[in-house]
């Protein structure tokens, strides 16, 4: 029998040799380290390639209004819009405001289900970002309470 730890060492030196041979998915290699470092909306959307996103009904946030336990936060992201390459979920006031970044073709039903921690009160963002370079945007205030109190 086979245990935890011999199937994930098993499957990274399997993924590594994909990855040196070419033979693994280039999307799965993508990774925007830039953007994840921001510490700023301003900076993430410069990393992120957008220069001024613009507020559309075309896409959509689900997520509390309060969160009790900003350790573990849902939000669902969603868009209607064709022609989307990624989908980002921001949180304005984290030390990081960048939380996720979803990479989408024409075959990917744009509707991701993710949690964020928060350690404060913030604007939470979902961003659709097109193959033409332009972002619309969805935004939900989440308030984090700290012992029954709004943070």
């Amino acid at each position: 029998m086979q245990t935890r730890r011999e199937t994930l060492k098993r499957s990274a030196v399997v993924a590594g040799l994909l990855a040196t041979t070419g033979l693994f998915p280039q999307y799965a290699l993508a990774f925007n380290k830039a953007a994840f470092e921001a510490k700023s909306l301003v900076d993430a959307f410069k990393a992120l390639g957008v220069a001024s996103p613009v507020e559309s009904k075309d896409v959509t946030i689900v997520g509390p209004d309060i969160a009790e336990n900003g350790a573990v936060v849902p939000f669902t992201i969603s868009t209607t819009l064709a022609g989307v390459k990624h989908m980002v979920l921001l949180v304005e006031k984290n030390p990081s405001v960048l939380i996720a970044q979803f990479n989408v073709t024409d075959m990917v039903e744009a509707n991701f289900v993710t949690r964020s921690k928060m350690g404060q009160s913030s604007d939470v963002y979902a961003v659709a970002i097109t193959n033409d370079g332009k972002a619309l945007f969805a935004k939900k205030e989440v308030k984090v309470t700290l012992g029954g109190c709004g943070g």
